[in-house]
């Protein structure tokens, strides 16, 4: 358990990353368009090196799979648009405060109610009051 959450501690530190040098890019291209566009070639030809080096396995049954399971790709798609064209405007810091506050809602109510196949966690007094805590606290973050 504590490899999975070193991962996504890393994954997490490279939200804000990704944020910032994807919204500079963006500037400095002229188009948010363009930087997210790069932006996925580059993680295509990531993700294509990592799949060969895996074994390259489970490309057959896209194809049989839920349709709506492929909407993910829309939604990081709107994630990288939205995230480089509006931190230059809004700043990292508020752009990813509200990121995070939709990730605690989204995920809240995905593991309450098993949504997608989710395992089942209910959404008790204690959890729902870690939830306001850490929204609080990523909110008191965001105070100058």
């Amino acid at each position: 358990m504590a490899q999975y959450a070193l991962i996504m501690l890393l994954a997490g530190i490279g939200i804000p990353i990704l944020a910032t040098l994807n919204a500079a890019l963006g500037v400095r291209l002229g188009s948010p368009a363009a930087a997210a566009t790069i932006l996925f070639l580059i993680a295509l030809a990531s993700s294509a090196v990592f799949f060969a080096l895996s074994g390259g396995q489970g490309m057959a049954r896209v194809a049989a799979a839920p349709k709506h399971l492929l909407l993910a790709g829309v939604l990081i798609a709107f994630y990288v648009l939205s995230i480089t064209y509006i931190a230059p405007h809004f700043g990292v810091g508020n752009a990813v405060f509200f990121v995070l506050l939709g990730q605690l809602i989204s995920a809240a109510a995905i593991d309450h109610f098993g949504l997608f196949g989710a395992q089942v966690t209910a959404l008790g007094p204690a959890r729902l009051g870690g939830i306001a805590l850490m929204a609080a606290g990523v909110w008191l973050t965001q105070q100058a």
